[in-house]
């Protein structure tokens, strides 16, 4: 298996998914509460069909846990599988803002080997296929994120919200953070891989599709994520659920 040839595969259907996630969203959206009590709509669904059968076609033996299907979420005896979130920060899509991510993961042996994200609002694709092999896409130039001149200024983190519980505040503290701006979906792992911002921490909340992919471009920009134990994260665990997060970029690590 060419991680990287499957990777290269499927940018062009990424940035055809976010073509077609902005045509719904110009047609009028449908939109549903789940029984979560979170948001869907029929651009989350379409979506995630488009993503979904364009991964089965490259990878046909490779099992995809979504968050919109029901597939293979029971099985607990996974290593290798795609998570896939279609839209991550549907309340962003469904409400015309910019912040939401079209999100695939590829886990082998329980750690992320690839990932692709595409913030169609932006025009920012993302995506890794291994340590050094983190890119953005954007303009029409390629830039390779581990390569990436970061010049010095005061530490800055992404947030998922603006209260900043203590826990959090403190970690914050040991690390010298100076700014924070509220930030939503996956969008938060890709500015810290692009040096826009140096980390973003959190304590546990939401499912793995939110994190894979996001978790190994990071990682393959030469950052890092982890828990708050400085533990490695795994994936295919039992209720799929994340543990706490602390994202560090290249720049923060590297001093």
């Amino acid at each position: 298996m060419d991680i990287k040839i499957i990777v290269e595969n499927l940018i062009d259907a990424f940035l055809s998914a976010g073509e077609l996630s902005l045509f719904l969203r110009d047609k009028g959206l449908t939109k549903e509460i789940k029984s979560d009590n979170t948001p869907v709509s029929n651009g989350d669904l379409e979506v995630n069909k488009f993503i979904t059968d364009k991964i089965s076609n490259i990878t046909p033996d490779i099992p995809i846990i979504s968050e919109e299907t029901t597939d293979n979420k029971d099985n607990k005896t996974l290593k290798d599988f795609w998570l896939v979130d279609p839209i991550d920060g549907t309340y962003d899509y469904i409400n015309n803002l910019e912040e939401f991510t079209i999100n695939a993961g590829l886990i082998i042996n329980n750690k992320p080997a690839a990932g692709l994200i595409y913030a169609p609002a932006k025009k920012r694709m993302f995506y890794s296929f291994g340590k050094g092999n983190a890119f953005e896409l954007c303009d029409g130039k390629t830039i390779n994120l581990s390569e990436k001149n970061i010049k010095s200024r005061p530490i800055k983190f992404v947030s998922y919200s603006n209260k900043i519980k203590p826990e959090i505040q403190k970690i914050y503290q040991e690390v010298g953070v100076l700014e924070n701006i509220k930030m939503k979906s996956s969008l938060k792992f890709c500015v810290v891989a692009a040096g826009d911002y140096d980390g973003y921490v959190a304590e546990p909340r939401a499912y793995e599709w939110d994190i894979a992919a996001g978790h190994a471009i990071l990682e393959h920009s030469g950052g890092t994520v982890t828990d708050f134990d400085g533990n490695e994260i795994l994936y295919g665990k039992k209720d799929l659920k994340n543990p706490s997060l602390i994202l560090k970029s290249r720049n923060l690590i590297n001093g």
